[in-house]
């Protein structure tokens, strides 16, 4: 049966305390409580820095085996030297998240820098990756996006090596100029790329980021509904984060998406109960 994953760019927030989440709930905790709201995280720490494999089995001991960890390759891969020499540091990254089974996503998202010449070497470092993991790329160049031979020849290159093209649609965001700082900051910072729905394997991902308003967020995301109910009857299992400028409604977010999700496909399984968030005590 296909299954729909959703989720948010972390797994804690200090706006989701006492909302989402108890307050001051300890680390070790954390995870576990967002784990009753959404079914996935993206994993974008681990861009930064490789976890230590101690912390990744806590992150596994925390949530159900059906729980999807979409984790962002080192920078020093993707960034810093463009997949030459660092098979000491994929296989520290890969040996440190082993815990996780097959619930991780091996996720490679690349800078607008990276256009269409160095498609052979992605290629490469793509087919070396364990054959067990889905993997999935991100481009940020506007040339895949608005050249078809371009978009031909990474979609060649993906399929290759059975890795799916994750689109980051920020198309709400800029649709009407920001009204927030948190927005302004978010027009800053994202790709101005146009939507893309087309899913290459049976795990498409897709990043969609909306407005602080809810309800035009929630308005923002009805085409996505329909491509995601079609990936599913089609047998796909996709996975969707849900973004904001300030993320304050994000697990709320990914919960509703996945309810008008449901709406068009009725036998998907249901969402994990959130734990009961308790007030907080002076003692």
């Amino acid at each position: 049966m296909a299954r729909l994953h959703v989720g948010c760019a972390m797994w804690t927030h200090q706006a989701w305390q006492g909302r989402f989440v108890a307050p001051s709930l300890p680390a070790a905790r954390r995870l576990r409580a967002y784990a009753g709201w959404c079914n996935a995280v993206e994993g974008n720490t681990t861009f930064y820095a490789t976890p230590t494999r101690d912390a990744v089995a806590g992150w596994a001991a925390q949530t159900d085996s059906d729980f999807r960890f979409v984790l962002k390759l080192p920078r020093i891969a993707t960034h810093e030297r463009r997949f030459a020499g660092v098979e000491a540091e994929m296989r520290a990254f890969l040996d440190a998240i082993q815990p996780l089974g097959e619930r991780a996503v091996l996720w490679t998202q690349l800078p607008r820098s990276f256009g269409p010449p160095a498609l052979d070497a992605l290629g490469r470092f793509l087919r070396r990756l364990p054959p067990d993991l889905p993997r999935a790329v991100e481009v940020r160049d506007p040339v895949f996006f608005t050249d078809a031979g371009a978009a031909s020849r990474l979609e060649a290159t993906l399929t290759g090596a059975n890795a799916e093209w994750v689109p980051f649609d920020t198309t709400l965001l800029f649709r009407n100029p920001p009204t927030s700082d948190a927005e302004q900051e978010a027009w800053r910072q994202k790709p101005r790329l146009p939507r893309r729905t087309r899913a290459l394997t049976d795990r498409p991902i897709v990043r969609y980021l909306g407005r602080d308003s809810v309800d035009e967020t929630i308005a923002g995301w009805e085409p996505w509904t329909t491509v995601v109910a079609d990936w599913l009857r089609e047998g796909r299992s996709p996975t969707v984060f849900l973004h904001t400028p300030d993320n304050r409604d994000a697990p709320m977010l990914a919960r509703r998406f996945h309810h008008d999700v449901r709406t068009l496909v009725p036998d998907l399984d249901p969402l994990p109960e959130p734990e009961p968030v308790e007030p907080a005590t002076l003692f």
